[in-house]
């Protein structure tokens, strides 16, 4: 390893464009500013107000929402460079960032891509391809077919002569987009149509590999960086197993369980990966780490990684100033050697997206926003702002919580508690998800491979009957203490403060102060009793629930419910907003909805057996044709949002009597998307 001697000659750059939006974007500008670096970012009519756009120090629009027809924009993206004299692109991930072309129009116009250099974005772009390179290297592969002939036949004679499960994977692909576990023969031809048709909508490119599926494997993936000195290290290993939709969710650093020997076997392997393909810059190689300790390559990322931040939480080094340093043509700051391990650090990944049903993406405006108290343990990188939108046009991602202690059982307490603490209205989004996937038993424990939520469903879901003996009076004590502190605070913007009108008392003449109330839990109404009582200044409340009553005292601070019932006494953080109330307990979150009287206001509709849009998308596809009778589960169309395609399946036997879109439309949620009779009404 050579020393800086090279860096007195590198000249920094002055003025860097951001050819990405949102989170992304916004992490880069942060340490550009901190280093002096003036900053240019890029954006689309949906962002044209965006965090981003305010940040940079300017901004160049691009075009429409979509972002074939704004980010993908290549000659846009280095037009704006050109423009603002910007010296260098920071591709950021996904758009550009693993475009060949793209980095070699910027070499053309003597503009530097901020990343590897064409040949190996080249030789990783295809996974097929980048298979043969590693296996020449003598880098372990995973067993598959990674041949030239796409003919279906012989794909699915190599999946048959393997052995099912096996993984369906676009060598163009990444991020989980045209992949598919197909798990026997019969599911094989369905499987490889929706891949191929993912990989073509997302990469332009529909080739697929075939390899041989892991049942129990975890995902650990190596930080490497290159500069253009012939120097590389290794920056450890992130554990990237839990996924859903083949796409990370809460990732940690360092991976469990690696010992000093395996983690510098995979460490060396990761780097005769890149040099095996003159890499530069910030790169990472995923491996399929087997329970027998054996490890397999899977893919390079040539970018940064949506998970750098926890790599940097344990070595306390900014990825992205690297990134630049090395664009600019100096050597790697640190040797090997002088690389170390600091603690244990969680990134999860908040989306907007509805866990409960099947981790639908969520649109809508954020109109509340609170994040946890940022600190040394405590770091939230996001690109929205309180107010803004969730549009249909992007990745649902909302914000990434990292979380930093001196080792796993502290970080995992800090990341339970930053969740706990983090509070988004106006969207639906899988907070309560990662909280109850983090206080389960087995991840707590590190009983975790790929399928870890398949595995844990019912705990993490609470699908398990529960008896909510504590959890119910303590919502019931939420609610009417807070429904106290606000009759106070009313009370005290008005003219009379002692006013009868502004207790919340429940007093009747001759009657106990009665509060009745009814919470619904997965979706079961449960009648709650709670009569005030008082004791000298300070005032208690029995709780009848469930045919029994409950001695129950309580306060409210700062979203924190303190309370003791019948004698047990704890806490909750609570969330809350409208009728949707939410308990985080060490044992995951319990979500109630305050039941409204109905007072007959409430509109009755009538599908006429119609099937609805599950959320705003575009129509992907339409399989089927007006008059068909279809068997239940068939798929009948496809949609597609934020980079996510859904399909729509018949919900019984029956006929299409009509279709409303066509493919390539774009359909609002809730929207008929066909007439549908089931077979014993036809």
């Amino acid at each position: 390893m050579t020393t800086n001697n090279t860096n007195s000659k590198s000249k920094m750059f002055t003025k860097i464009l951001i050819a990405n939006r949102g989170e992304i974007a916004c992490r880069v500008i942060k340490t550009a500013k901190k280093m002096g670096i003036l900053t240019v970012a890029v954006y689309s009519d949906a962002d044209a107000e965006s965090l981003h756009v305010h940040m940079a120090d300017e901004a160049i629009y691009l075009g429409a929402s979509p972002s074939r027809e704004s980010y993908l924009l290549s000659d846009k993206v280095i037009a704006a460079a050109k423009k603002t004299g910007a010296q260098a692109i920071h591709p950021g991930y996904g758009f550009l960032s693993e475009n060949a072309n793209f980095c070699r129009a910027c070499t053309k116009e003597n503009i530097v891509f901020i990343g590897p250099p064409v040949g190996a974005i080249e030789a990783m772009g295809s996974k097929s391809a980048a298979k043969n390179i590693m296996e020449k290297a003598n880098v372990p592969l995973v067993p598959g077919y990674h041949g030239d002939d796409q003919d279906a036949a012989i794909l699915k004679k190599s999946a048959d002569d393997m052995g099912y499960p096996v993984l369906l994977k676009a060598t163009a692909g990444g991020g989980g987009k045209g992949m598919r576990q197909v798990w026997n023969e019969s599911e094989f031809s369905e499987g490889l149509a929706a891949a191929k048709r993912e990989a073509k909508s997302s990469f332009g490119d529909d080739t697929m590999l075939v390899e041989k599926y892991l049942t129990q494997p975890r995902h650990v993936e190596i930080q490497v960086f290159c500069d253009n000195h012939n120097n590389a290290v290794y920056l450890f290993e992130r554990d990237c197993s839990v996924q859903r939709r083949h796409q990370k969710v809460i990732e940690e650093a360092p991976a469990f369980s690696m010992s000093e020997q395996l983690r510098a076997q995979m460490g060396n392997s990761a780097i005769k990966s890149a040099q095996a393909i003159g890499y530069q810059g910030a790169g990472t190689v995923e491996f399929l780490l087997d329970v027998d300790g054996s490890f397999y390559f899977m893919e390079m990322n040539t970018r940064l990684q949506v998970e750098h931040p926890v790599t940097e939480m344990i070595t306390g080094i900014d990825l992205v100033e690297w990134q630049l340093r090395v664009a600019a043509g100096e050597t790697l700051p640190k040797t090997q050697s002088e690389l170390k391990i600091n603690g244990h650090a969680f990134e999860a990944r908040i989306y907007a997206e509805d866990a409960n049903n099947d981790f639908l993406p969520a649109t809508g405006t954020l109109t509340f926003l609170q994040t946890p108290l940022a600190s040394e343990h405590v770091r939230i990188d996001t690109g929205v702002r309180q107010g803004d939108e969730v549009s249909v046009f992007y990745d649902p991602m909302i914000a990434k919580l990292i979380v930093w202690d001196e080792n796993r059982e502290k970080a995992l307490q800090r990341l339970a508690k930053a969740l706990s603490e983090y509070r988004i209205n106006g969207v639906t989004t899988n907070i309560d998800f990662l909280y109850n996937l983090a206080t389960t038993k087995s991840f707590i424990n590190a009983d975790i491979d790929t399928g870890f939520i398949e595995k844990n469903q019912t705990e993490i879901f609470h699908q398990d009957e529960q008896t909510l003996a504590d959890e119910l009076p303590m919502a019931a004590l939420y609610l009417v203490l807070a429904l106290a502190n606000k009759a106070k605070i009313d009370a005290a913007d008005t003219n009379d403060p002692y006013s009868p009108w502004n207790h919340t008392n429940a007093w009747r003449l001759n009657e106990p102060h009665t509060h009745q109330i009814i919470l619904s839990h997965q979706d079961i109404e449960y009648p709650i009793t709670i009569e005030q009582k008082r004791q000298g200044n300070s005032s208690y409340y029995l709780i009848t629930v469930n045919g029994k009553t409950l001695d129950c005292q309580g306060s409210i601070d700062n979203g924190v419910l303190q309370f003791s019932i019948n004698g047990y006494r704890s806490h909750a953080t609570i969330g809350h907003h409208g009728q949707h109330i939410s308990l985080f307990r060490q044992n995951g979150v319990f979500n109630f909805i305050h039941v409204q009287p109905d007072c007959g206001t409430q509109d009755v509709q009538d599908n006429h057996g119609g099937l609805t849009a599950p959320m705003n998308g575009t129509m992907v596809s339409v399989l089927i044709n007006a008059g068909d009778k279809v068997a239940k589960d068939q798929p009948l169309v496809i949609m597609e949002a934020m980079k996510m395609e859904h399909t729509i399946r018949a919900p019984a036997d029956g006929l299409v009597e009509a279709i409303y879109f066509q493919a390539g439309e774009m359909v609002d949620g809730g929207a008929e998307l066909l007439a549908f009779t089931p077979a014993n009404e036809e």
